[in-house]
């Protein structure tokens, strides 16, 4: 009788559907989605305490955004000076020049915008984070939280989680405003002393008319679930990963090492995902202008 029912929960597609999933939570990917839908759920359940929740995520803003913020600021503006000069002497040269827009909105906003700012916040908030809750654990620190009856995910993941998507959501918002604005004004400064060896002619009001004409709603949407969905990856990533070590203390350096690894391939993936919503436009414009 339990062969019978074993085989038609391997015959029967529910069935099938119910051991893949068991199967998927399992894994670290599923593993990793759980432990954001439990730190989802604690902001609306377990004990609440508003002021100091709220100076968790406060802290946590500042920490993963405004301490960040002149690394961002420096790498958003040379990056953007590169791309507007690539993009003016480019498309001036093949006869392209109504497109400049477009390209500036697909390769700042869209996509390397948004990724850059992942990376950079990856890299040192999130290897921070790691480092962070992997040191309380190996100090039995997580398990005197559960001892005390305080929930060790609603006090340390949902903190980092809330205030992870602000900072991103913000960064992410001025990397794309630096490299257009500040990179703008660094490549008038690099036309003003090459002079004609540097073979550039672009205006503010050019620019900025013609990436405004070229911004959808599309690009409105996504420049908000894009930040949203990296920032969930790098925290939830970086706590799990945290959380998983082992009462060894040579276990954080390979930890922080792995937070910063899988952070970095689940937000390559995350993007190619989303950014096939532009798929089809990215053809209709390529026919354009072949």
């Amino acid at each position: 009788m339990k062969q019978n029912d074993v085989y038609k929960k391997l015959t029967f597609p529910g069935g099938a559907l119910h051991l893949l999933g068991v199967f998927f939570l399992s894994t670290t990917m599923g593993q990793q989605f759980t432990l954001f839908f439990k730190a989802v759920a604690s902001i609306f359940s377990g004990k609440k305490n508003f002021k100091a929740d709220t100076k968790n995520i406060i802290n946590q803003v500042f920490f993963t955004g405004i301490e960040i913020f002149p690394v961002l600021f420096i790498v958003a503006t040379l990056f953007g000076t590169v791309i507007i000069v690539e993009v003016i002497t480019m498309m001036n040269k093949v006869g392209f020049s109504d497109v400049v827009g477009n390209l500036m909105v697909i390769v700042i906003i869209r996509e390397l915008g948004p990724i850059f700012t992942a990376f950079l916040i990856a890299g040192r908030s999130g290897s921070a984070l790691t480092t962070y809750i992997g040191s309380m654990a190996i100090n039995s620190e997580v398990d005197a939280l559960a001892t005390m009856g305080v929930d060790p995910v609603r006090y340390l993941v949902m903190p980092a989680l809330v205030g992870g998507v602000f900072a991103v959501l913000i960064m992410t918002i001025l990397f794309s405003f630096s490299g257009i604005c500040a990179g703008f004004l660094t490549t008038k400064l690099l036309i003003y002393f090459a002079g004609d060896m540097l073979n550039v002619q672009i205006t503010w009001t050019y620019l900025s008319s013609a990436i405004m004409q070229s911004l959808t709603m599309t690009d409105f949407v996504l420049a908000i679930v894009k930040p949203v969905v990296f920032a969930c990856i790098i925290i939830t990533n970086a706590s799990y990963q945290g959380l998983a070590i082992r009462k060894d203390v040579r276990q954080v350096p390979k930890a922080t090492s792995r937070s910063v690894i899988y952070s970095f391939l689940y937000i390559v993936i995350a993007d190619v995902l989303l950014s096939s919503f532009y798929i089809f436009q990215y053809l209709g414009e390529l026919s354009k202008i072949i």
